[in-house]
């Protein structure tokens, strides 16, 4: 429905200048019945309704957050504007999507928006979840909010998956910056060349403590560290185990023919993105995942700043530890070539030159003084691009043309 709304706008546009813009506004604004904003929380949700035109919303009131309360919700205000689609708005957050799919399910339209994106009055002092209520109901209206992408079902299960993966790693590291400080503070220093390796775990084995309490002390933070450890290992069996049967399982296999993106990172990447090639163009991915610089100009002027990082900050991360690989000469190896044998040659073809382009450019950019932090974002960068492209080939879209566009 957006989508042909935009188009009419832009052919009234072209018509009839000015005149056909406003009367293509006029017509969008009659799509829907009316604006509904709702101010979510766990136990309520407050509720604004504004109706086309100029006037100002009307608060309707507070109901349970609850799915009968919201099916009565959604039956009363239907009944009210004689059956006419509403769009319903609320923002993103802890409550997740469970009322965006209830909403949609009864035919009408419903958005979550981004809350960093939502145009806010710089001397409002007071907020309230009437006032909340209120101006997602007429910023809906206007036009002035800004959707977020909304997984499906499948691919909120992967990305919760994944999430979880990436907190058990994170409780891995904390256990054993634990047990190494610990260590590092009663002069036990491992003199081996690796830790938490299969030797360092023997070494853990010989050290003593004269006094019992501090002996207990380390087999516990041992122990921490190796639960922690199993977590990691049984989410990552989970991710192999379930692959298959997601849809974007081809993706997945066509990404890891790139250097550095293993499966873990491939899946990891789809399911906080899902459909890449719903991107129009790399910069499009790029701006998204917040890796374009920050900028900061005024007539002649032009001052560029460090990346936005307004985006999916999971993925950038992905993207800025895989790009470390390209620090070495580009190379096949057997690994990255065991990879690409389950892909198509022309997927193939985009990671070879993904290779050469990336690992040139690495060297490049150090030969000209940048620190490496900002080579690998960089690089993270330009790698987001070729993903985007892989994406592109494997669903059957022309990415050729999209990119130039």
């Amino acid at each position: 429905m957006k989508e042909s709304i935009a188009k009419e706008m832009n052919d009234a546009g072209s018509a009839t200048g000015l005149a056909g813009v406003m009367q293509a506004l006029e017509q969008a604004s009659n799509v829907y019945g009316a604006y509904i904003g709702l101010d979510v929380h766990k136990e309520t949700i407050a509720v604004a309704v504004a109706e086309c035109g100029r006037g100002a919303p009307e608060y309707y009131g507070e109901i349970a957050h609850t799915p009968k309360k919201v099916a009565q919700l959604v039956e009363r205000l239907s009944a009210r504007y004689g059956g006419e689609p509403l769009l319903w708005v609320y923002e993103a957050g802890p409550c997740g999507y469970g009322l965006y799919r209830q909403i949609v399910e009864t035919g009408h339209d419903c958005e979550v928006v981004a809350p960093s994106l939502i145009p806010q009055k710089a001397g409002e002092r007071r907020k309230t979840d009437r006032r909340d209520a209120l101006g997602l109901a007429r910023l809906s209206r206007a036009g002035e909010l800004t959707a977020v992408w909304v997984p499906a079902p499948e691919q909120e299960a992967i990305q919760d998956l994944t999430r979880a993966r990436e907190d058990m790693k994170k409780l891995e590291l904390k256990a054993r910056q634990t047990l190494g400080a610990f260590l590092l503070r009663q002069g036990k220093v491992y003199a081996g060349k690796s830790r938490w390796t299969q030797a360092h775990f023997r070494w853990l084995e010989t050290v003593t403590f004269d006094s019992p309490v501090q002996q207990i002390v380390l087999q516990e933070y041992i122990e921490a560290v190796k639960t922690a450890q199993r977590q990691v290992a049984s989410l990552e069996q989970q991710m192999h185990a379930v692959l298959p049967q997601w849809s974007l399982a081809p993706v997945v296999e066509g990404l890891m023919a790139l250097r550095g993106v293993s499966l873990i990172s491939a899946m990891t990447i789809l399911a906080e993105l899902g459909d890449i090639s719903r991107f129009d163009s790399p910069r499009q991915l790029m701006a998204y995942l917040g890796l374009v610089p920050s900028e900061h100009s005024s007539g002649p002027n032009r001052r560029q700043g460090g990346i936005t990082k307004a985006g999916n900050g999971h993925v950038r991360r992905i993207l800025t530890e895989s790009s470390w690989n390209y620090r070495f000469p580009a190379r096949k190896t057997r690994d990255i070539e065991k990879r690409a044998e389950k892909t198509s040659a022309a997927v193939q073809a985009i990671a070879w030159e993904a290779q050469k382009r990336l690992c040139g450019r690495y060297q490049h950019l150090l030969r000209a003084g940048k620190v490496k932090q900002q080579v690998t974002t960089a690089v993270g960068r330009e790698l987001a691009g070729f993903i985007w492209a892989i994406a592109c080939e494997v669903m059957g879209k022309d990415h050729g043309s999209r990119a130039t566009a």
